[in-house]
């Protein structure tokens, strides 16, 4: 279903071709496909063997709600494995509406660039644009917004350019500001060594794909849309509260990662909790309700005002609230919110970078809360001085130089917002995923589970990472799941409606277990074996101090958590 456009930056050449590709689903399940018969495993990640590959599900650019999420894949130089970082935004329903399923882009310029990649119905080409080089990423969105007017933008801001592997890949939103994010594995730094500054992608005169069958789609979506309605979680509480809302939720239950994950608590909580957020937002005139992209039904997101009104931040999430928050004692949203935009103009992941600043302070560069200390080393980063190269490359780089032991991460990444010892299927996720600890692989927080228990979370961690897979592969919103639940048969009627095909639910749980197959193939091959699905040995010896608890999966759960399949 739909093109590929092939960009190849050795040779400056871009042309569409068929998807030669068995594959019914799309975004992550696609980037195995092409990965597997294209890259091989053992390149250099930032060499010129490696793959960009962006993707979208098979409903972008359709009336399927919530169905425009974009999957950005490479062999990761974070993790050394397979990445697939997953964004909201507008990209992938302009790709979609332009009857792309993915672009692939190989090889390296002689020229250094930086380059954009232009993409329309009519004509795609590559750009040699100096102009643009190490612009930060809100001032590129602005000048390129102005020139190519309703196009969507993925851009990188200096620390792609510079190689750091802790870079992401900005994607505009429904208003056009750069604030969704494929942020994790440095998928920035590969789109950086291709010379790629930005894509931009003009869908005008393209046209809402309709499917085989339109009428199986239509009911498939009413359905759909009731049990979003219906659904307490996807219509009050994310709506209104967003992922900020887990806050206190991770804090009761003694998993909010706090002082570089040595526990799971964090006495000013409360201030950086959901109603807070709120609170704020209404005092401030932003929005408490966002949709990350066309489509939404469920607007988690928000837009936050910073205080003196200099600053926007779209959106303040959970995720940089546990790690440039709790995780560095930093107790005041201002703050939190400022480091927030600070990481997303320079074009660098928030998860990484909050771990990595709670390493530094650990290492007592600067003192644990000092937000204004965190803002000059994120600074050093985008001015590339000699300590922010180091900080740039995520926390395993920083906890080696520095001489910090303890550093969460795993295969090189660093951990989301979920102290692993206090949510112990979070740390059976972040232990087995083929991604690394990325809280998107499998989340299993929301589950009804004894968290700092061992009973269950083997299995809930499995069942977890299948059903993103799934969501992942379709370019749906992972919140989705909260409302369909076990009716999976609503996902297979948009399935078979869409390509023609009659697929089971048996069908598409098969489907996402190849996905994730697949993606284990490729990190074995890449020399990533038992030995990395494993936490940092601190988590097994000592305690968090909330729960009274030590992770304790033993090693043979860990090894048959994918290895069932």
């Amino acid at each position: 279903m739909g093109t590929l456009l092939r960009v190849d930056m050795a040779e400056m050449k871009v042309a569409r071709e068929e998807n030669p590709y068995d594959e019914p689903l799309q975004g992550r399940a696609l980037i195995g496909r092409i990965m597997k018969a294209e890259v091989n495993p053992e390149c250099e990640p930032l060499g010129r063997n490696n793959q960009l590959i962006i993707t979208t599900g098979p409903f972008a650019g359709t009336a399927v709600p919530c169905a425009g999420r974009l999957s950005v894949g490479c062999k990761s130089p974070l993790t050394g494995g397979i990445k697939e970082a997953n964004s909201g935004g507008v990209l992938a329903t302009k790709l979609g509406r332009l009857g792309i399923s993915a672009v692939v882009v190989q090889g390296c310029p002689s020229s250094p660039g930086p380059y954009l990649l232009y993409i329309s119905g009519g004509e795609s080409k590559l750009v040699a644009r100096p102009d643009l080089k190490n612009k930060r990423v809100y001032e590129l969105a602005s000048g390129l917004a102005g020139e190519f007017p309703g196009a969507g933008l993925a851009l990188i801001g200096p620390a792609g350019e510079a190689l750091m592997t802790a870079a992401g890949v900005a994607i505009t939103d429904v208003d056009g500001v750069p604030g969704r994010y494929a942020a994790r594995g440095g998928v920035g730094a590969v789109m950086g060594s291709k010379g790629l500054k930005a894509i931009v992608v003009d869908d005008s005169g393209g046209k809402r794909a309709q499917g085989a069958n339109p009428q199986r789609i239509k009911a498939a979506i009413g359905r759909l849309a009731t049990l979003i309605k219906e659904t307490p979680q996807t219509a009050v509480v994310y709506h209104d509260y967003g992922t900020p809302a887990m806050v206190e939720t991770m804090n009761a239950i003694g998993g909010l990662p706090t002082r570089n994950f040595s526990t799971g608590h964090f006495e000013k909580a409360r201030d950086i909790s959901g109603d807070v957020v709120r609170e704020r937002i209404i005092e401030r005139g932003g929005q408490t309700t966002h949709r990350c992209m066309p489509g939404c039904m469920i607007g988690c997101s928000n837009v936050f005002s910073l205080a003196g009104g200099d600053k926007t931040i779209s959106p303040l999430e959970y995720e940089t609230i546990g790690l440039l928050g709790s995780n560095c004692c930093i107790g005041d949203l201002d703050a939190i919110g400022r480091l927030n935009w600070l990481c997303n103009d320079i074009g660098i992941d928030t998860i990484e970078i909050g771990a990595t600043i709670a390493v530094a302070m650990e290492a007592g560069l600067v003192e644990f809360g000092d937000s204004d200390g965190a803002a000059r080393l994120i600074e050093g980063i985008a001015n590339q001085t000699l300590l922010g190269r180091v900080l740039g490359h995520g926390a395993v780089v920083t906890g080696r130089v520095l001489g910090v032991r303890n550093v969460p991460a795993v295969k090189g990444q660093a951990m989301a917002a979920y102290e692993p010892r206090g949510v112990k299927g979070m740390g059976v996720t972040f232990a087995t995923s083929p991604m690394g600890a990325d809280h998107t692989a499998g989340t299993t927080a929301r589950m009804n589970l004894v968290h700092h228990k061992a009973e269950g979370q083997v299995e809930a961690s499995r069942q977890a990472q299948i059903t993103a897979a799934v969501y992942d592969s379709l370019g749906m919103c992972l919140f989705v799941g909260t409302a369909v639940k076990s009716e999976w048969t609503v996902l297979t009627e948009l399935v078979n409606g869409m390509l023609g095909i009659e697929w089971t639910v048996d069908d598409l749980r098969e489907a996402a277990k190849s996905v994730l197959k697949r993606e284990l193939e490729f990190n074995r091959a890449a020399g990533l074996g038992k030995a990395q699905d494993r936490l940092p040995e601190y988590f097994y010896t000592v305690e968090n101090p909330h729960t009274g608890s030590v992770f304790d999966i033993p090693a043979e759960d860990l090894d048959r958590v994918l290895g069932e399949l």
